[in-house]
C-alpha cells in the first residue's frame, strides 16, 4: 500500500532573491526545478544549457550567481519558457525565474538561491 502525501509533509523549496512577492522573493519546489532541468536538456542548445541544467537539477544548499552571468541565465530561462514543448506550469516557473534573474541583472546584484524545507 502506498502512502498518499499529506500537505504537512516537508518539501524542499528554493527561495530566490529579486522575486515578485512583497518581500522580493520567489518560492519554487525543488521537484518543479528538476522537471525544468529535463525540459532544458531537450529544448535548449547543447552548447549553452550546461550550467543552467546543473543549477536546476541540483540547487544544492543555495548560493549566489554573479551579476555578470545573469543576462545569459535570464535569456536561457526565457527561451525555455517560450519553447512550444514546455508545459504551461513549468513554463510559468521558468518565466518567473527569468524575470527574477533579469531584475537582479538590472540592479547589478547577485541572484541568491536558498534551499529550505517547509513544514
Amino acid at each position: 500500500m502506498t502512502r498518499r502525501p499529506q500537505i504537512t509533509d516537508p518539501q524542499p523549496h528554493v527561495v530566490t532573491s529579486h522575486g515578485a512577492d512583497f518581500f522580493g522573493e520567489d518560492r519554487h519546489p525543488v521537484k518543479v526545478l528538476t522537471v525544468l532541468a529535463g525540459y532544458a536538456e531537450g529544448c535548449l542548445p547543447s552548447a549553452e544549457r550546461g550550467p543552467l541544467v546543473d543549477l536546476l537539477r541540483d540547487p544544492g544548499t543555495g548560493g549566489t550567481i554573479p551579476a555578470a552571468k545573469l543576462d545569459q541565465v535570464a535569456r536561457l530561462l526565457l527561451q525555455l519558457a517560450r519553447h512550444r514543448f514546455v508545459r504551461g506550469s513549468a513554463a510559468a516557473v521558468a518565466r518567473a525565474l527569468a524575470d527574477a534573474a533579469a531584475r537582479a541583472a538590472a540592479a547589478g546584484e547577485g541572484w541568491t538561491w536558498t534551499v529550505e524545507a517547509t513544514r
